[in-house]
């Protein structure tokens, strides 16, 4: 019997997504959970595994294009197979995405299952990943999701307590995080495999996406920048000390942990800062979720969310960073990751930038950017004279929508962050 492969709804404000890559061909064989296809929403690339195992039959939906949650992709099935009477032969046409928008609107007790198999419903692109790298069974795993659907809290405790089974991939530890000052960037390098001069690159989806989000920005908000630097001096010291007793929890502690802290530090003193812009007046935001620019190289990049920021340690900051990295790395990302940001943070000193003028990403109100960390020859203070000294140093920036913050309203928040930095304890 044939599997139909839906389109998921990839988060709870997600309604459509675009088909970016099929990772199979028509007549292709394809093993139940193997990654089959991926799928484009508000920037994230994720890979969608497929329901069952066989030969891909037929798609109907080709790259490029955008459908509802719960359009008929594809369909799966045995070799030589005919094709169902209830599968389209075509791609949905316009007229039929209409009617699958308006079929989204209503309860979702009425929407159709998001995947073709009724007995394990929609298995996410983490679960299939973790239940293929341990060859695990998921019909033999009791899921505790919104109407029984497997979690991946749910295989990784099925995982743990299966005997002489290694930790999941999932919580090894893994190199690399969100940002990384001075050190390398996340991701491509920059200038690898670059194209022939001449040579005409066609725009993919999330190009087109980033391009119309920055013309967007800076039609909509007045961009202003103030600029500070910062003595990294307890900074390195406190990292120095620490990175080992982190490292025993399996959590890296990086620079990037630091910029995070001193920014939700700093937001709590100035809440101005963490806030929006409305029609009806600026909305200041109960939650801290400060979203981090991680640069995908060639690929664009994207701006994952650190939720209630504010409610965590330094170690707590540390492990979330260290789980999106490796979410992005591996195209796990989900779209409600990359929503809600409330302050976004970006590291272009990663390239020996010292400074920068970034766009706000709306409607947030403001943008930090963290320059490179360079040690520097400055003078310090002492009881006796001022003296010459070395210190790590670094050149922050606040880019703010003047409709909503001052100058002074913006240095004071930005002096804030460089206060914490500067007397980290």
């Amino acid at each position: 019997m044939s599997t139909q492969v839906i389109m998921p709804q990839l988060g709870e404000s997600v309604v459509e997504g675009t088909v970016s890559k099929w990772l199979k061909g028509e007549g292709q064989t394809v093993a139940e959970f193997e990654p089959l296809l991926e799928i484009n929403t508000d920037k994230v690339d994720t890979e969608i595994p497929s329901p069952a195992g066989g030969v891909l039959l037929k798609v109907l939906v080709p790259e490029g294009q955008t459908v509802q949650a719960g359009t008929v992709l594809a369909v799966i099935g045995a070799a030589g197979e005919a094709l169902p009477a209830s599968v389209p032969a075509t791609a949905p046409t316009h007229a039929s995405k209409v009617a699958t928008a308006q079929a989204a609107a209503a309860p979702a007790e009425a929407a159709p299952p998001p995947s073709g198999r009724a007995d394990l419903g929609f298995i996410s692109p983490v679960v299939a990943k973790i239940a293929a790298e341990h060859n695990l069974d998921l019909t033999r795993i009791q899921g505790t999701g919104a109407g029984g659907r497997i979690t991946k809290k749910d295989v990784l405790a099925h995982a743990r307590g299966l005997p002489g089974r290694p930790a999941p991939a999932w919580e090894q530890p893994a190199s690399g995080e969100l940002f990384r000052p001075t050190e390398e960037v996340f991701g491509a390098k920059a200038g690898g495999g670059a194209p022939a001069p001449g040579q005409v690159i066609p725009h993919d989806s999330v190009r087109r996406q980033i391009a119309e989000h920055m013309l967007r920005s800076r039609r909509t908000s007045p961009h202003v920048t103030t600029v500070m630097e910062a003595d990294l001096s307890l900074v390195v010291a406190h990292r120095q000390a620490h990175k080992e007793i982190f490292a025993r929890d399996g959590v890296d502690l990086t620079f990037s942990s630091y910029f995070v802290a001193a920014s939700v530090s700093a937001l709590k003193a100035v809440p101005w800062v963490n806030a929006s812009w409305s029609d009806d007046g600026i909305v200041l935001h109960r939650q801290v979720n400060v979203g981090v620019a991680v640069s995908l190289g060639e690929q664009g990049l994207i701006v994952p969310v650190i939720k209630d920021a504010d409610q965590m340690s330094l170690l707590a900051i540390a492990a979330a960073i260290k789980d999106l990295a490796a979410r992005a790395r591996n195209r796990q990302l989900k779209p409600d990751d990359v929503q809600g940001g409330t302050f976004t943070i970006t590291n272009h000193g990663v390239s020996g930038s010292l400074f920068a003028t970034p766009i706000i990403n709306q409607p947030q109100a403001a943008i930090l950017g963290v320059g490179a960390i360079q040690k520097r020859v400055v003078v310090v203070e002492t009881p006796a004279a001022d003296a010459f000294a070395i210190r790590p140093m670094v050149y922050l920036t606040l880019t703010f929508d003047h409709r909503m913050l001052d100058g002074a309203i913006a240095d004071r928040f930005l002096a804030a962050v460089v206060e914490r930095l500067e007397k980290w304890a």
